[in-house]
C-alpha cells in the first residue's frame, strides 16, 4: 500500500486568531538564523520567548518567524516527540501573556522527494537570477507532489530544495487530529497529480516563453547602470499586458540619476503560445533622485506618469506603432502630479521617443529586438507649443532638448525650452 503524506499549514480561516512574531532567546536576541534547518540541536540558556505580533485567539499549532518555526502546545509536542523523535527538535518556549507551556519546533530533516513530473508547476533558480546560494533549488513549487518511495523512514520533514514546506506522514496527521488541536490544516502531497497532462504541458509552454525575456531585459538594464535588486517597485497581474505580468525595474545611472523602466510590454503574448516580442517596446523614464524617492516609488510622480503612459501604449495601437518609429506626444491625467507639469486643463504632456546619447534605441532578446522608448515629461508651455506646431514642433522640441543636454531626462523643476 502506497504511503500518504501531507503538507501541514497553520489554519488561516479564523480572522480572530493570533499572529506570532520572531522568536527570541533569553537575552532578547533572534534565534531564527541560528536554528532554522540546523540539524544539530542548540543549547539555549533559559527559555525561548515568542512575542505576539497581533493579539487574538490562541492556537495549539501556530507558525512564528514568518512561517519558519511551528509553535505548539504540549499535546502537539508530545505527539511529535512520540511519533517522530528523530525528525524534530523541541525547545521549551513562553508565548507572551500565556500561562501554559509552549514548544518551538525545529524541523531540520531534508528529504529529496519532490516529483517534478506530477507536481503542478516547479521553477528553479537559474544563474541569471543572481542568487548563487540558491542555484539549482526550487524558486517556486505549485501543486506539490512527492515520490513516497524516496521518503524513507522520515515522519516529519521538509522537502529538499523547498524548505518552506512542512510535510508529515499520514499516521502523524491522524494522531495530531485525534488530539483536537486547533490551528492544523493539511493538504495531501501524494496521489494523482492535481492537473491533467494537457494543463501541465500548457504551463510548461508558458514558462518556456516567459522565462527568457526577463533575463534578456536584465542584461540590457545592467549595461545601463546598476540594477536595483531591492527596489520596492510595484508588481501586478495585468491581463492587458502580453504575458499578464506588469513589472517595473529601477536602474542607478551616472550622475546619480535613476532610470525607471517597464518590464513586460515585450513579453510574448501568452494567449498565442508562440515566440514574439509582445508590443515590441519597453518604456524608460530617467530622473533625479529627488524626484523618485526609493522608499515611496509607487506614490512618486515619475512612476505614476510612466504607468499612465503604459496604459495608453497598451490601449492604442497607433500610439505603440508611432512610439516605436519616431517622436510622439500625448497627454495623460495630471492627478497627483507636480503643479509645474500640469496644464490649465489638468493634463500632463509627455514626449515619447526622444533620442538619447546614453540609452540604446534597441536591445536584443531571444525573440527579437525591442525598442526602448524614452518618456519625457513636458512643461505646459512645451505641450502648448507642440499642439500648435504639430510634427515640426515635435522635431524642434527634440532638437532643443538635445542642444541643452536635457535629452530624455524628466524633471518637474526646470525652464521651458520654448
Amino acid at each position: 500500500m502506497t504511503k500518504r503524506y501531507f503538507e501541514l499549514y497553520e489554519d488561516m480561516s479564523s480572522p480572530d486568531r493570533w499572529v506570532l512574531d520572531d522568536t527570541l532567546d533569553a537575552q532578547g536576541q533572534p534565534v531564527g538564523a541560528r536554528l532554522y534547518l540546523n540539524a544539530v540541536p542548540i543549547r539555549f540558556d533559559g527559555r525561548l520567548r515568542v512575542p505576539i505580533l497581533h493579539p487574538g485567539s490562541p492556537l495549539d499549532f501556530s507558525l512564528a518567524d514568518a512561517g519558519d518555526f511551528p509553535v505548539v502546545t504540549e499535546k502537539v509536542a508530545s505527539t511529535l516527540a512520540e511519533l517522530a523523535p528523530d525528525d524534530v527538535q523541541l525547545y521549551p518556549a513562553e508565548v507572551d501573556s500565556r500561562p501554559e507551556p509552549y514548544f518551538l519546533v525545529n524541523v531540520a530533516r531534508l528529504v529529496k522527494c519532490i516529483d517534478d513530473e506530477t507536481s503542478e508547476e516547479v521553477l528553479y533558480w537559474k544563474p541569471e537570477d543572481n542568487r548563487p546560494d540558491l542555484l539549482g533549488q526550487y524558486r517556486s513549487v505549485g501543486g506539490m507532489r512527492i515520490d513516497p518511495s524516496k521518503v524513507g523512514d522520515a515522519k516529519v520533514f521538509r522537502p529538499w530544495g523547498w524548505p518552506p514546506a512542512l510535510l508529515v506522514a499520514e499516521d502523524v496527521k491522524e494522531a495530531l487530529e485525534r488530539t483536537g488541536a486547533t490551528g492544523l490544516e493539511f493538504t495531501e502531497v501524494t496521489g494523482p497529480s492535481p492537473i491533467s497532462d494537457e494543463e501541465r504541458a500548457y504551463k510548461r509552454r508558458c514558462n518556456e516563453l516567459l522565462d527568457p525575456p526577463p533575463a534578456a531585459r536584465r542584461a540590457a538594464w545592467k549595461s545601463l547602470g546598476t540594477l536595483d535588486e531591492l527596489a520596492g517597485t510595484p508588481r501586478a497581474i495585468c491581463y492587458e499586458w502580453p504575458g499578464h505580468r506588469q513589472d517595473w525595474g529601477l536602474i542607478h545611472r551616472g550622475a546619480g540619476r535613476l532610470l525607471l523602466v517597464s518590464e513586460g510590454l515585450s513579453d510574448p503574448f501568452i494567449s498565442r503560445l508562440e515566440p514574439s516580442v509582445g508590443y515590441g517596446l519597453e518604456l524608460a523614464l530617467e530622473t533625479e533622485p529627488t524626484e523618485l524617492p526609493l522608499d515611496a516609488i509607487e506614490q512618486s510622480w515619475p512612476y505614476l506618469l510612466l504607468e499612465r503612459v503604459s496604459r495608453e501604449v497598451v490601449a492604442h495601437e497607433h500610439v505603440r506603432e508611432r512610439a516605436k518609429t519616431g517622436l510622439l506626444s500625448l497627454e495623460v491625467a495630471g492627478t497627483d502630479m507636480p503643479a509645474s507639469l500640469v496644464s490649465s486643463g489638468g493634463r500632463v504632456g509627455v514626449l515619447l521617443g526622444q533620442e538619447s546619447r546614453s540609452l540604446p534605441r534597441l536591445f536584443p532578446t531571444p525573440f527579437g529586438d525591442v525598442r526602448l522608448v524614452t518618456v519625457k515629461a513636458l512643461l505646459p508651455a512645451e505641450l502648448e507649443y507642440v499642439s500648435k506646431q504639430g510634427a515640426e514642433g515635435l522635431d524642434e522640441l527634440a532638437r532643443r532638448f538635445a542642444r541643452i543636454g536635457e535629452e530624455h531626462v524628466s524633471r518637474a523643476r526646470r525652464r521651458a525650452v520654448v
